[in-house]
């Protein structure tokens, strides 16, 4: 920051809320300004200073410190403080090189303090301040004012009485006084003479809409303070009994000038005071009082702005008030702007020079004026008496005249921006990204300037997803993650120039298969002698080429097994399934991006293949028992059960013995008729469905034993045989009598042994001898069947 903007702003630089018209609103003479500091609700104020600042003095280049001090105890945070100059300006926006704004809290006190330091004080630094305070619905202010004298060192004492010389013939009470005495002699600057002008009769005369441009140019710093204070005198004006003529309504006077107050009392005894803003004037060298008569005067000797106040004087009872305007001097232009031409993104400065340093200069481009706030392009700098105006980077819309203006002069120029011949650093190139990959433009120019970028003739602009960069003469075009629909022509169009950098971006993706639905390593089951129709889901970018095969042969598109293509899956096709088709297929993706390949395993499944014929190992009266030999193939599906049938050998209808599957291969069919011939078969059973049936077994017949003989009797007994008879059994059965078997066995052991068989059905003699028998073995046949 520059000095100026960083130091206190003197009278002359109050913002248009301080002094003038508020922006966009102008306030008329009999309107009045408003006064909300003023009409504070007093309800709300409270006293929250424990020590408020003091008024103080300084020399010019010297340092002073304010201090406000205000008690926490009761304060849940830090109150709100603010420094004012005059009445509204806010000192915090010109904290810098000559005024710093600092705080502290001491925690065993509990006290807050804020301190206000001017360092290095130039003259246009006094004035009148102001301290406020708030906390909440609490409210407190303290004024003070700021005196900067001239020289550090202290002023002569000086004997006021001595210093009044009288005119005239040497009398004590003769002639009028002369102050020349107490006046330091001035410099004037030469300059042009010009007629005195009463501001206050060209403002009361004035549109209201010219009352800020009549206060720059004459120097009125506090418009709003003028035309408010001088509604309030008007609204006091009354007939006075101690006053023969009162006060004038305001008075006006150059910086550095000096006025006269002067009032007339009706009884010349009576005792007068003079007040400035409600504090008594006593004589000085600067406050010089004269009596002539019934005229009561006071002169103001070197005013400055901190004189520019409200004035009153009393007499017993009674009042009369006056306002003081100090005006500063005109401001001249002593060097002014000149024409300048520039290209865009160029650094500007137009420069002026004037007669004073710090003064109030206004910038204006093509009749608007500019200012100095922290978002505008523009940046007015002050150093002394020099003053410029800064635009870091030109733009063809600063195409212009430019204007300063002064109270007492102004000065234009023309500033003149053109594009300079733009030449492609680094031009875009073209691109081929994969899917989900950063896409990355990046393009160089010469000039430093704004552009817009394009994809496919539309415009693009910037989002969550789309970033652009601009630095420098660098821009950048940003995706982070590349879709499809991202693949186009990409353009940069530089801002004012018909010229554009191309380049095309393809996104491309490696194929891939989707095998998600498939089942376990990725096998497709179809039963024999229906039609599959297996989709597989495939991505890529371009679209692949897709392959079938298996083993050594590719599929084509047509035949009973046939692959279908389309831009987001792929079909094998197999119109009518066989047990041939089972096996390994393979399909293959291929693109610029790369390729992909899956195995997939077609398994057919059919009805099982027949058993062999079952063999019956047993016979009864009416059941058999029957076994037989699982099915060679089992279709591909494990094999859940039998089915069993029967039929008689002379007859063509089989029937089915069982309705709940067998799980064994060996079966007990029953309820069959006693000596009638059958054929038994199989049917094996799986997921699929029923086999053919198993070819029929050899024809068997059941048939049931023979019931026991009857009256067994011993008929004869030797040293070495017996005889015995029976009679032949009472139930014979179809089958007939073959013979008999005879067994013997030693008393009390419970073996038997067989010792002959007769196949006659006559009794049976033993033809041996009984101790021979006895001899041989008794799991031996010793009797030969008759």
């Amino acid at each position: 920051e520059t000095e100026t903007e960083s130091a206190p702003p003197p009278p002359e630089q109050k913002t248009p809320q301080e002094g003038g018209t508020e922006k966009g609103k102008v306030w008329s003479i009999g309107e009045g300004a408003p006064e909300e500091t003023e009409k504070r609700d007093d309800s709300q104020r409270s006293t929250l200073f424990v020590e408020k600042p003091q008024s103080g003095s300084v020399s010019v280049g010297g340092n002073i410190t304010f201090i406000a001090k205000v008690e926490a105890k009761d304060l849940l945070r830090k109150p709100n403080v603010k420094w004012f100059k005059g009445k509204w300006m806010d000192l915090a926006s010109k904290a810098g090189k000559h005024l710093q704004l600092k705080e502290s809290f001491e925690r065993h006190t509990k006290i807050h303090t804020f301190e206000m330091h001017i360092i290095q004080a130039k003259e246009n630094y006094a004035g009148n301040y102001r301290c406020e305070v708030s906390y909440k619905d609490k409210f407190d202010s303290c004024s003070f004012d700021l005196e900067v004298t001239e020289s550090s060192q202290a002023a002569p004492s000086i004997d006021i009485r001595s210093a009044f010389k009288r005119s005239g013939d040497g009398q004590d009470d003769a002639g009028e006084l002369d102050f020349s005495g107490l006046l330091k002699r001035r410099e004037v600057k030469q300059q042009e003479e010009e007629p005195e002008v009463d501001v206050w009769e060209l403002l009361k005369n004035a549109n209201p809409s010219e009352y800020e441009k009549i206060a720059f140019q004459y120097g009125i710093t506090d418009l709003r303070g003028m035309l408010k204070r001088l509604k309030r005198m008007r609204r006091e004006v009354k007939k006075s009994a101690a006053f023969a003529k009162g006060l004038d309504p305001a008075y006006q006077v150059d910086k550095g000038g000096k006025v006269r107050f002067m009032v007339e009392l009706a009884d010349p005894t009576v005792e007068l005071k003079w007040y400035k803003n409600g504090q008594e004037i006593r004589p000085s060298a600067k406050y010089i009082f004269e009596h002539k008569g019934n005229q009561r005067i006071l002169f103001i000797n070197n005013c400055m702005m901190t004189d520019d106040a409200r004035y009153h004087v009393t007499a017993g009872d009674e009042k009369c008030s006056t306002e003081l305007f100090v005006r500063d001097p005109p401001i001249l232009v002593t060097k002014g702007l000149e024409d300048t031409s520039t290209y865009v993104g160029e650094r500007v400065e137009l420069s002026c020079e004037v007669s004073e340093d710090d003064a109030n200069v206004k910038w204006f481009k093509n009749g608007v004026e500019l200012t100095n706030e922290p978002k505008s392009r523009y940046r007015i700098k002050v150093e002394g008496k020099k003053h410029t105006l800064i635009i870091e980077e030109a733009a063809k819309n600063d195409n212009a005249t430019y204007s300063v203006m002064t109270t007492g002069g102004q000065s234009e120029a023309k500033l003149k921006v053109d594009l300079r011949p733009l030449k492609i650093s680094l031009a875009l190139e073209d691109q081929t990204v994969r899917l989900g990959q950063e896409i990355h433009l990046k393009c160089e120019i010469s000039e430093n300037v704004q552009g817009k970028w394009y994809k496919n003739g539309q415009l693009v602009e910037a989002s969550d997803r789309v970033k652009l960069y601009h630095k420098g003469r660098i821009h950048r075009f940003v995706i982070a993650s590349a879709a499809v629909d991202d693949e186009g022509e990409y353009m940069f169009v530089p801002d004012a120039y018909n010229i554009n950098i191309p380049c095309k971006v393809h996104v491309v993706d490696p194929p891939k298969l989707h095998l998600d639905g498939l089942g376990e390593g990725n096998t497709v089951t179809v039963v024999a002698g229906s039609k599959l129709r297996l989709e597989i889901p495939i991505t890529g970018e371009p679209t692949p080429k897709v392959m079938w095969s298996k083993g050594d042969k590719w599929i084509t598109d047509s035949g009973r097994i046939r692959a279908e293509t389309y831009s987001d899956s792929s079909c094998l096709v197999i119109d009518t399934a066989e047990r041939e088709d089972s096996g390994p297929f393979r399909i293959t993706l291929k693109n610029e991006a790369g390729e992909d390949t899956a195995l997939i395993n077609i398994k057919v499944v059919d009805v099982p293949d027949p058993p062999q014929a079952p063999n019956v190992t047993e016979v009864g009266e009416d059941w058999c028992v029957m076994t037989w030999e699982p099915p060679a193939n089992d279709g591909g599906s494990p094999i859940l059960g039998y089915f069993i049938e029967r039929k008689k050998k002379q007859s063509s209808r089989w029937m089915r013995l069982n309705f709940e599957l067998c799980k064994e291969t060996t079966f007990e069919p029953k309820k069959m008729i006693e000596g009638v011939a059958y054929e038994v078969r199989v049917f094996a059973v799986n997921a699929i469905g029923i086999s053919k049936p198993s070819m029929p077994s050899k024809s068997f017949v059941p048939l049931a034993v023979t019931s026991p003989p009857t009256l067994l009797a011993v008929d004869g007994v030797t040293d070495t045989s017996i005889t015995m008879k029976w009679r032949p059994p009472d139930h014979i059965g179809a089958a007939g009598l073959d013979g008999y078997v005879v067994e013997y066995c030693f008393e009390g052991n419970g073996f038997s042994q067989g010792i002959s068989t007769d196949l006659s059905e006559e009794l049976v003699e033993p033809p041996f001898n009984l101790e021979e028998a006895e001899r041989s073995s008794l799991k031996e046949n010793l009797i030969p069947k008759s």
